[in-house]
């Protein structure tokens, strides 16, 4: 039975214009030890779909309807102190922007300590020798526990968050856009890190980002997402070697490649939707070169096609 599961999930944000339709009939699981990597352009949904994973979305937005089912128990229904059991025990997330994200006045072994003790029946020191502990397991030095967030650079903070997040031995880790911010040497070293973390404590992952190849450096599987709606899923394989969404397409087109002849890069024309009033049907029809009638008028399926655990949602498979 897979760790996670979620059946339609759709989650919209209610504004004076309107509501906002981020994230709309997203479906996809995860199993056991698995990392699964969810991709899209800014204001895609993914963030949202996180979000809405741990019940922890800003005021205004709403989980409509859908599944989310954690460990063979649907968590939409569950009540604020019922989920708090659940969050870091069972699911733990690492925000975006480490630099940012820890507490500038309080020494980071702190921090650590109280994520512990909140959800754990411990002594300070015991909490304390275990921040230790998870520390050195993300490479960082014990006695940094004393040093506050400004004393650590950016990789290191984004460790001391790693170690932050599986302060409870929590079944999956939800990581966003982990590179933010970092040079590549500092982003390469960090997921090294969570590979190398996934296979040692044998982790569940969801890892988001908008980077193909970030991805793929962690994850078995990729999510696809375009204007809320999740357009392709399949094995890191699957989709580098046999892309069939037109934008799953056009993602790959705009990187460039170090092996095989040189090629000029590609880009998708035309701008995202206005979710407040996305286009009918297909979302991503505006923008398509291949377009056909039906993309207009009816929502295509998230469907089997291709090899594999190969899905697309286009009608032209």
């Amino acid at each position: 039975m897979p760790v996670l599961q979620l059946d339609g999930l759709t989650t919209n944000y209610r504004t004076v214009r309107g509501w906002v339709k981020a994230a709309e009939d997203v479906s996809f699981e995860v199993e056991k030890g698995e990392a699964l990597g969810l991709v899209g352009e800014s204001g895609c949904g993914k963030t949202t779909v996180a979000l809405s994973i741990l019940k922890i979305l800003p005021s205004g937005a709403r989980i409509r309807h859908g599944k989310i089912i954690f460990d063979g128990r649907d968590l939409v229904p569950l009540s604020d102190s019922e989920m708090r059991k659940i969050r870091w025990k069972g699911i733990s997330i690492v925000f975006q922007g480490a630099m940012n994200a820890l507490n500038p006045v309080f020494k980071v072994g702190d921090q650590i300590v109280e994520a512990i003790r909140l959800h754990e029946d411990v002594s300070k020191g015991d909490a304390m020798r275990r921040a230790e502990s998870l520390l050195e397991l993300v490479g960082v030095e014990p006695s940094r526990v004393n040093n506050y967030p400004h004393e650590f650079s950016g990789g290191m903070r984004q460790r001391a968050l790693i170690a932050m997040a599986l302060a409870s031995n929590p079944q999956l880790l939800i990581a966003d856009e982990p590179g933010t911010a970092l040079d590549v040497i500092v982003q390469a070293q960090v997921l090294k890190l969570m590979r190398s973390l996934k296979e040692k404590l044998g982790l569940s992952m969801i890892m988001i980002s908008h980077d193909l190849s970030i991805v793929a450096e962690v994850c078995e599987k990729v999510a696809i997402m375009y204007a809320g709606h999740l357009v392709e899923y399949g094995s890191i394989e699957a989709i580098f070697k046999e892309p069939l969404h037109p934008y799953t397409q056009g993602l790959l087109g705009a990187f460039p490649g170090i092996k095989g002849e040189r090629r000029k890069l590609t880009s998708i024309p035309g701008q995202p939707p206005d979710l407040l009033a996305p286009p009918a049907a297909c979302r991503f029809h505006p923008r398509c070169p291949y377009v056909m009638d039906i993309c207009k008028k009816e929502k295509p399926l998230l469907e089997k096609a291709g090899s594999g655990d190969h899905y697309v949602a286009c009608y032209l498979y």
